[in-house]
């Protein structure tokens, strides 16, 4: 990992931050000690507060037959239109038809009923959907919304979604988004330790 992170740091790591995402941990599970994992879980960097039940759902969804899992917390409409707070859009079989920063479903109407899910960045992938998912060309779609799930996910590879009741926590996208974190991180702190 030094060294990986000194090349990074270096600035001779070009590729974009999406990339960088799901190629790491394809680069670490091609490593020969971890060769023998068919499951991997990747919680992505700005996600310090990921709920546990967005992991186990996570990898549940694997477990239960998608190449691809994540997860999604409930998403007050009052944030919806936050493009840092992004949306997932399921199916009935509870698959990622699309993801956006955009607010969608879009409430045409005005009626106030629509039901957001807030996307949290935490995979689980089978070895040949992280594989397979590193070796797909890009999508424009990806490079408009700025997500990468979506190369897999219009390349035709499903990604299953865990549904979890509670708000998602926010990512850390912005330096407010920061401060949340480290306070919420510091009472977790106080309270496990005496």
């Amino acid at each position: 990992m030094r060294a990986r992170s000194s090349t990074w740091s270096s600035g001779r790591d070009t590729r974009p931050c999406s990339l960088q995402r799901t190629t790491n941990p394809a680069e670490v599970v091609a490593n020969k000690a971890f060769r023998a994992f068919d499951l991997i879980l990747n919680v992505q960097g700005d996600e310090p507060l990921v709920a546990r039940d967005a992991l186990r759902g996570a990898v549940a969804r694997v477990q239960g037959g998608d190449p691809i899992g994540t997860a999604a917390g409930s998403l007050d409409s009052a944030l919806a239109a936050d493009p840092n707070r992004v949306k997932v859009v399921l199916d009935a079989r509870g698959r990622a038809l699309y993801f956006s920063r955009a607010p969608v479903p879009f409430d045409r109407d005005g009626a106030g009923d629509v039901v957001y899910h807030q996307h949290v960045g935490v995979y689980a992938y089978t070895r040949a959907a992280l594989e397979r998912w590193v070796g797909l060309p890009p999508v424009p779609e990806e490079r408009w919304e700025r997500l990468e799930q979506l190369r897999p996910l219009l390349h035709g590879l499903a990604i299953g979604v865990a549904l979890f009741a509670a708000p998602a926590a926010p990512g850390v996208d912005t330096a407010e988004d920061l401060k949340y974190a480290e306070a919420a991180l510091n009472r977790t702190l106080r309270e496990v330790s005496p």
